[in-house]
């Protein structure tokens, strides 16, 4: 879902309505100008004079003039009840219950989004890229930094847009009413690779929340096998470890994704690619090829030790 037409949240569905609420009195009135303007310009209400003037009556020209003013009345009366309940939404959006709240610190970067669940138990905070859960009913708040240039992140069905500016801190509160899939992006100009900037809010039910954030807090397993042992100094002793951080390895890289837990992913380079085995090597070997820019070098690599790496990366879950 990933339309603010179809909305998902609290706050989405009050902008939805105030949308649809504005979009049909303005068509309404659009469609009755229309027709007063079709049938002014083929009426007569008075005669040609000799003058070559159009002349009406008295009686005619007061009664254009009472229509005239009742429909700048009405007008403004329009336009009144438009800003009011424009007013009413932004202060409802303003209200931000703290109570059962979760804080998860999003940082914008060229081109993918990391997210850090806030927590002052260090052990607790569970770090992950480009795919945030939430559960169900309850109030999240965005904490958003910007790294590099200004981003601007949006999830249409959840709620508005709202600015990463480097060195100005920002917030963004929404909640998700059902569980599903939202597709975010990032909607505003930050490069060459911004509409490859895109991210997944998944939204579990409480029980399926919890089970998550448990299996995150966990770390990389113990490869169990020479194929995965092999795969796992493939890592270390590559460029991946400098980059990448793996929980449980001595890969502690900050410039890129947590990868400790990638397999549990649905996508690859911030959702340009859907998370398969097949994909995952192309983007490992040559990921200008697939998103020119990125901060990704290539990576070369015999065919057996791209297996090994591969079959070590599909145990991150």
């Amino acid at each position: 879902m990933h339309s603010a037409l179809d909305p998902g949240s609290p706050h989405a569905r009050m902008i939805a309505d105030l949308w649809w609420w504005m979009v049909g009195v303005g068509g309404a009135i659009w469609i009755l100008v229309s027709m007063v303007a079709i049938y002014a310009a083929f009426a007569r209400r008075g005669h040609l004079g000799p003058d070559g003037v159009m002349h009406v009556s008295g009686e005619t020209h007061h009664r254009l003039e009472r229509i005239i003013q009742g429909a700048v009345a009405v007008t403004i009366l329009i336009l009144l009840a438009f800003l009011v309940s424009s007013f009413a939404v932004g202060h409802a959006l303003g209200q931000h219950p703290t109570d059962r709240a979760i804080t998860i610190k999003v940082i914008g970067r060229q081109w993918w989004w990391e997210f850090t669940y806030e927590n002052p138990d260090p052990s607790q905070r569970v770090v992950t890229a480009n795919e945030v859960h939430i559960p169900i009913g309850r109030p999240v708040q965005f904490v958003l930094e910007g790294r590099d240039v200004i981003h601007s992140l949006w999830a249409p069905a959840l709620d508005g847009k709202r600015d990463l500016i480097p060195g100005y801190a920002s917030s963004l509160w929404l909640q998700a009413d059902t569980v599903g899939v939202y597709r975010g992006f990032c909607a505003e100009f930050c490069g060459h690779q911004h509409a490859k900037m895109r991210f997944l809010v998944i939204a579990d039910s409480g029980p399926a929340f919890e089970r998550w954030y448990q299996a995150q807090l966990k770390p990389a397993p113990e490869p169990t096998d020479s194929v995965l042992v092999a795969g796992r100094q493939a890592f270390l002793a590559g460029q991946c470890s400098l980059c990448h951080t793996v929980a449980g390895t001595q890969a502690n890289g900050r410039t890129g994704p947590d990868l400790t837990h990638l397999a549990s992913r649905l996508t690859i380079a911030s959702g340009t690619l859907p998370n398969t085995r097949g994909n995952l090597g192309g983007w490992i070997v040559d990921p200008q090829s697939i998103k020119p820019g990125t901060k990704m070098p290539s990576n070369q690599l015999s065919p057996g030790d791209l297996r090994a790496l591969l079959a070590y990366l599909e145990t991150l879950k």
